[in-house]
């Protein structure tokens, strides 16, 4: 199933060119009161809410896709948790160029370990990406973001898919420059998502995606996620050795050769296979 936040946090489904409004499934989510949880509590209760997406899909409403605004589908998670140069072509390109590295050490992924970007960075691709740091060098990173659906802690590669609900495209864009990562891609907009949430039983193998990234028509970054230094397993296992993985967490898996500069003006195209594709303009902030 293919599964859209639209408009003014209407929840859709999307099937070939349509979306069919079903936010009255919305409604079997549990109440809450301050303090508030800690997790997404659409992801946690996805079961339910699929069930009762079945019993209204008959009537729903239909739209078509290109008159709606597509929201980031992940409303509240926890945690956007991201993988830096893991695919092996960036970790060259990146420390090859002075205007990626700034003149800091580049390591493995296995060295440096995973980062944390803020949640006030996420946008959805109707949202666009707004340049904070116009005089700097800001870059886009294409990446396959896979969607905790379970609590866990300690996970087991073994074990690892079954904590899956599913995946999205992710742009994880990034101002270029001397400091901490987590600081540099934490800007607001910076972390998009979508198009849609497609859960883990309509994309059953994610480990040989074809994907792509144009700006402007010009093709950037072309992969495939069987490259990754760290498989989707590895991620969530050592992920979660560090710390407690919660429904609606996100793991950006990492991008490939090809990142690249915008400004305001430009126009993103993020496209993956069995996924689907999402414009993303990018404006002054």
């Amino acid at each position: 199933m293919r599964i859209c936040r639209f408009n003014k946090d209407r929840l859709g489904v999307v099937d070939g060119g349509s979306v069919f409004d079903v936010t009255a499934a919305l409604d079997v989510l549990p109440s809450s009161r301050y303090p508030l949880p800690s997790f997404d509590p659409f992801i946690a209760n996805l079961g339910q809410v699929r069930q009762c997406i079945d019993e209204l899909l008959p009537s729903a409403a239909r739209l078509a896709l290109e008159d709606v605004q597509l929201l980031s589908p992940i409303a509240n998670p926890g945690k956007l948790v991201a993988a830096p140069v893991n695919y092996t072509k960036h970790l060259e390109e990146a420390r090859a160029d002075a205007g990626v590295h700034h003149n800091g050490k580049i390591e493995e992924i296995q060295r440096i370990g995973l980062f944390l970007k803020a949640n006030s960075s996420m946008a959805g691709p109707s949202e666009g990406v707004a340049i904070r740091h116009p005089e700097r060098r800001n870059d886009h990173e294409i990446e396959l973001a896979v969607v905790i659906g379970k609590p866990g802690v300690g996970i087991s590669r073994a074990d690892a898919w079954s904590y899956i609900a599913g995946y999205c495209i992710g742009l994880d864009m990034t101002v270029r420059g001397p400091e901490e990562r987590s600081l540099r891609k934490s800007v607001d907009s910076y972390s998009v998502l979508g198009p849609w949430f497609v859960t883990a039983d309509e994309l059953p193998d994610p480990t040989s995606l074809d994907f792509q990234l144009t700006v402007n028509g010009e093709v950037r970054q072309s992969a495939n996620t069987r490259d990754l230094l760290m498989d989707i397993p590895a991620l969530i296992e050592f992920a979660s050795s560090f710390y407690t993985l919660h429904p609606g967490d996100v793991i950006f898996t990492g991008t490939p050769e090809g990142v690249g500069p915008v400004h305001a003006g430009d126009l993103i195209v993020a496209e993956f296979d069995q996924i689907g594709r999402m414009e993303v303009a990018v404006r002054a902030a």
